[in-house]
């Protein structure tokens, strides 16, 4: 007995050092990774028009990755919602790693398949079901004859200490949680569930712990925190904290799939009245005076969402009661610039919202997608002291808007100051114009599906101007 506890307290004092204790809620933050691109174009977050909600869970060994997930699987009972583990992807030792299986390190990132999760992940994201392996803790294997059959869904959560560590995996995910628990914390669950549910003794997992788990928690692990948008502490009894991602969660569910990519893009709220006004505006056959009238009436809802963005500071005034009445006053500092000839259709109903506004024009020459031409540009002079209101009815491959937010760049305006308002985008052009100026923001009634061969918006509704201005005959 006295060899045994000699022998435990060597091994624990070879596991001693600084240990990393609890952070707080950073907050949620949008992910930056799903911007990013990978290398097989079939992995990309924006490859996929249904495009299901994927989120990464890491954290040191034992530390209640597995429980938040299950927290966060139970509140989202009316969504479809699959949990992957990175465990499942260990690879299978060979014979002459089995001899000396003391000695493997599982922690390291060499001991996964990686190109295999990848492979998997890529599938359930293009709504395909997959087969998970199932690996076997006390044989060091995959089960040759069995496997856990994965179905597509909403919210994919891929869980594991190491999810963070290869870039190709982190630019899968729309939100990244690591999950910050105290060590002795972790070495406590560790020994606890090694014992009991892999069949290893305490002194086995006392001396992985020291020499591959802990090392390999300071070389890949906690480096890989810096990538996370949340980071919980406490792990499963942070129930704010979970409460929190899980609304996160379901407002991100109710998105586009491209407000999951760019945060920066808004879409109005659609309601029938709105849906009613898009088929109106939509219909071929629609009268001229019907589609002025209804295309105004959208316009009005853009423009009023888009003014919502603007800063704003607070003010106190006395009302005809003679109470105070604690408000807000609007930015003074806002000019409007139109994309001439069809961003002029919206000058009326900002006139309307901005009493006196200043509307700049932008001529942009428009040969096939190219669109990079400039022809004609009349702004106001302190252009660069205000918030601009960029006016497009369409965004359509992005080519014209992004020389119009150059040209408004180059005359000092920050990028953060700018919000391009639209009555449709298409897909390909949020792509063009977010890719390139991030800080910027798009304000659309609809999200269309596609361009043609021939640049056009689809299904759209044609050439707006001409509809607009009575020049399409």
């Amino acid at each position: 007995m006295p060899e045994e506890t000699t022998s435990i307290d060597y091994v624990m004092e070879a596991a001693s050092g600084a240990h990393f204790s609890g952070l707080r809620l950073d907050g949620l933050l949008p992910s930056s990774a799903t911007a990013a691109a990978t290398p097989d174009s079939t992995l990309a977050p924006d490859s996929h028009p249904n495009r299901p909600f994927v989120i990464g869970v890491s954290g040191g060994t034992a530390s209640g990755k597995t429980t938040v997930c299950d927290m966060i699987i139970q509140q989202l009972h009316d969504h479809r919602v699959v949990l992957v583990n990175q465990d499942s992807f260990y690879r299978g030792l060979r014979p002459e790693e089995l001899e000396r299986v003391h000695e493997y390190n599982f922690d390291h990132p060499d001991a996964f398949d990686t190109e295999q999760l990848l492979e998997c992940m890529g599938k359930l994201i293009s709504g395909q079901g997959v087969h998970v392996p199932i690996y076997d803790f006390k044989k060091h294997q995959r089960s040759s004859d069995s496997f856990r059959q994965v179905n597509a869904s909403d919210v994919i959560i891929l869980e594991g200490i190491l999810v963070f560590h290869d870039q190709h995996v982190r630019d899968l995910m729309n939100m990244k949680i690591f999950v910050d628990t105290d060590a002795d914390v972790r070495l406590a669950r560790r020994i606890r569930r090694d014992t009991v549910e892999r069949g290893r003794d305490i002194n086995s997992v006392l001396e992985q712990y020291a020499k591959f788990v802990k090392p390999a928690f300071d070389d890949f692990v906690l480096p890989s925190k810096k990538y996370a948008d949340v980071i919980i502490p406490r792990g499963g009894d942070n129930h704010v904290a979970i409460d929190l991602i899980v609304q996160h969660i379901r407002t991100k569910l109710g998105q586009h799939d491209l407000c999951k990519i760019y945060p920066n893009v808004y879409v109005i709220q659609s309601t029938f009245q709105i849906r009613g006004m898009h088929t109106l505006i939509r219909d071929r056959d629609i009268s001229k005076h019907d589609f002025v009238f209804y295309s105004d009436r959208l316009i009005r809802l853009v423009v009023e969402h888009g003014l919502g963005h603007l800063p704003f500071t607070e003010k106190q005034v006395i009302t005809p009661t003679g109470s105070v009445y604690t408000g807000v006053d609007f930015c003074k500092k806002l000019c409007g610039v139109s994309i001439v000839r069809s961003g002029e259709s919206m000058e009326n109903a900002l006139r309307a919202c901005c009493k006196g506004i200043k509307i700049g024009k932008i001529l942009i020459h428009r040969d096939g997608d190219n669109g990079k031409q400039l022809i004609y540009e009349k702004l106001p002079k302190d252009i660069s002291e205000r918030h601009v209101l960029l006016l497009d009815p369409v965004l359509a491959t992005g080519n014209s808007a992004n020389q119009a937010i150059e040209l408004l760049i180059q005359k000092g305006v920050p990028e953060n100051h700018i919000i391009f308002l639209n009555l449709i985008s298409a897909p390909e052009g949020i792509h063009c114009v977010c890719k390139r100026f991030p800080s910027l923001k798009i304000v659309t009634s609809e999200i269309d599906v596609e361009l043609n061969e021939e640049y056009r918006v689809i299904p759209g509704l044609g050439e707006f101007g001409d509809r607009y201005f009575g020049t399409d005959d």
